[in-house]
């Protein structure tokens, strides 16, 4: 971490940008065979004729001159949509299939290109270089191997091939997203998007359209501090080090959050040495202290890392003329210098920054915060004055709630459901978070000290129960026994607070906390389901089963 961002997933009650830890991974109405999700969104593929015959027979109002005439200050009396969408990354495509599923004329405005950060630049390109992180980690570790009966050696890799792998996948995603939003009639309109006044949007040079509600999805940036100088070749953000156009034999990440995370997972499967610049006085501040302890012991210490806590990266040179990447560190605290560090290669993992200037704010009087475009519970925009503009909303990174891919997508369907006239408002704590090492770390609702202040300030007592993976036959199996889950309930009502879990496919066992505690279930009905035997999925069961609750069963769950 560097000045006073992190990258590390926490609870939206911890969540303020540039002053706290935060974190950069649609909800279909009905299921579907020819439905996929990508970044947790429907992909409608292509083979569905009576659905876009119903779509494509709709009577289209193309944008018209006559829109550009009426003046910026008061609403048009008609419009060209019902919703535009002014951003097409993953919480705007969301928003655009959910408002055609409710019969909306929807357009989607993208200056860059489909997807976003998460398709183009983070979520995709990032899953498919720790696939192969993994894949060499397995083969690479002789002990692993040889208690499954295999032999392997040699393992090695193709540079270049695994860039094209990455490559690869962000393109066929990208492709399958944009098929998606021109099956179901979305029209895509090429250009920045701003906003000229109410209900009307500019696009391009002097495109001008009409909506009868709006919102903005513009996304985010990587962060990068004063005194760190990027070059894209030595000196990196998460935008160039996915394009691994080089490994090298030792870099330094500032940031351990879950990015800087995840690409130590990728540099050391590859054989780079990592040494890790954090600010707080501890490695995975944002996480749970008992899985950053338990992270520390199984990510970091086995491998060829090291690191600095409790400093800044004050300046940072990239490598010239035959000199290395140059970082100068100072204290924390004091801001007096510490050391000066020579390394290879240094990645900027210190967060992301919101994506809104040049959006037109001004002209409906709303002033960003810190960047963030102010909003209420309900995504709708809050202007200088307090109060909200009406049929204005923003979602995802730019509004700074949760920078989370999924989170921007749930607050897009939140969105058109409330558009739709039906009130909806998204608990922010039910939402998951993981990141996708080896072994996996996944979280959703409160860490185990916010859960005490909570407790504290109004007067509960909070339980604590864990299950080992140690204990799961899945996982001994796979020979993967190391792990831990952790709840973090209320035993005098049975309510979840907060999941953690760091073991094998952590990242898929979390949704069942996290639906749950998103529809309300309380442990003492949740213990009673049933779950598949020999599967990791008994983790999560024997997690439930331990916990003591002060309370009867409300309603049988399985019969």
């Amino acid at each position: 971490m560097h000045s006073f961002i992190s990258t590390s997933p926490i609870s939206p009650l911890f969540h303020h940008q540039f002053q706290s830890h935060t974190s950069l991974t649609g909800l279909p109405s009905s299921p579907s065979p020819f439905s996929l999700r990508f970044c947790g969104l429907r992909r409608e593929l292509l083979q569905l004729p009576q659905l876009f015959h119903r779509v494509s027979s709709k009577n289209r109002t193309y944008v018209s001159a006559a829109a550009s005439s009426a003046g910026n200050g008061s609403p048009p009396k008609t419009f060209d949509y019902d919703l535009v969408i002014i951003g097409a990354g993953v919480g705007g495509h969301g928003a655009a299939l959910h408002a055609v599923e409710k019969g909306l004329k929807t357009a989607i405005i993208e200056g860059d290109v489909i997807g976003g950060t998460c398709v183009n630049r983070g979520c995709v390109p990032s899953k498919a270089l720790l696939a192969v992180s993994g894949r060499m980690r397995e083969l690479q570790d002789e002990h692993h191997m040889k208690a499954l009966g295999l032999q392997v050696s040699g393992a090695g890799y193709n540079r270049q091939a695994v860039a094209d792998h990455a490559s690869n996948l962000a393109s066929k995603i990208r492709n399958n997203l944009t098929n998606s939003l021109t099956a179901l009639g979305v029209d895509i309109l090429t250009g920045f998007g701003s906003i000229l006044g109410p209900q009307k949007v500019k696009y391009g040079t002097d495109n001008v359209i009409t909506a009868k509600d709006i919102i903005i999805a513009t996304g985010s940036v990587p962060f990068v501090p004063k005194g760190i100088e990027v070059d894209g070749k030595t000196v990196v953000t998460s935008d160039h080090a996915l394009k691994l156009e080089v490994v090298p034999e030792w870099i330094a990440i500032v940031g351990s959050g879950y990015i800087g995370l995840e690409f130590s997972d990728v540099y050391t499967a590859l054989g780079s040495e990592v040494t890790f610049i954090e600010a707080l006085d501890q490695l995975m501040p944002g996480f749970d202290p008992e899985i950053s302890k338990l992270a520390q012991r199984v990510l970091i210490n086995p491998r060829k890392i090291d690191y600095h806590t409790g400093v800044f990266a004050n300046k940072i040179t990239p490598a010239r003329n035959g000199k290395p990447v140059i970082i100068e560190l100072i204290d924390a605290k004091t801001k007096e210098p510490t050391e000066t560090l020579e390394v290879d290669a240094a990645l900027i993992a210190t967060g992301r920054a919101p994506f809104t200037k040049g959006l037109g704010l001004e002209n409906i009087n709303v002033e960003t915060q810190r960047g963030f475009v102010p909003v209420d519970e309900r995504m709708r925009v809050i202007d200088a004055n307090g109060n909200k503009v009406p049929h204005l909303y923003c979602i995802g990174d730019a509004n700074g709630k949760l920078m989370l891919a999924h989170a921007a997508s749930a607050q897009g369907i939140s969105v058109v459901e409330q558009v739709s006239g039906k009130d909806h408002v998204l608990n922010h704590l039910s939402i998951p978070a993981a990141c996708f090492t080896h072994p996996e770390i996944s979280m959703v609702g409160l860490t185990e000290p916010q859960a005490k202040e909570k407790a504290k300030k109004e007067r509960f007592k909070i339980s604590i129960a864990k299950t080992s993976f140690k204990a799961n036959t899945k996982a001994l199996a796979e020979n993967e026994g190391e792990g831990l889950a952790k709840l973090i309930y209320r035993p005098d009502t049975g309510e979840i607070l907060g999941v953690h879990i760091l073991g094998m496919h952590a990242a898929d066992l979390i949704h069942e906390a996290s639906n749950a505690m998103a529809l309300g279930t309380r442990i003492q009905d949740i213990k009673f389901a049933v779950h598949a035997h020999p599967t990791l999925s008994e983790v999560l069961d024997e997690l439930f089963k331990s916990a003591k609750v002060n309370v009867d069963v409300s309603k049988p769950v399985a019969v």
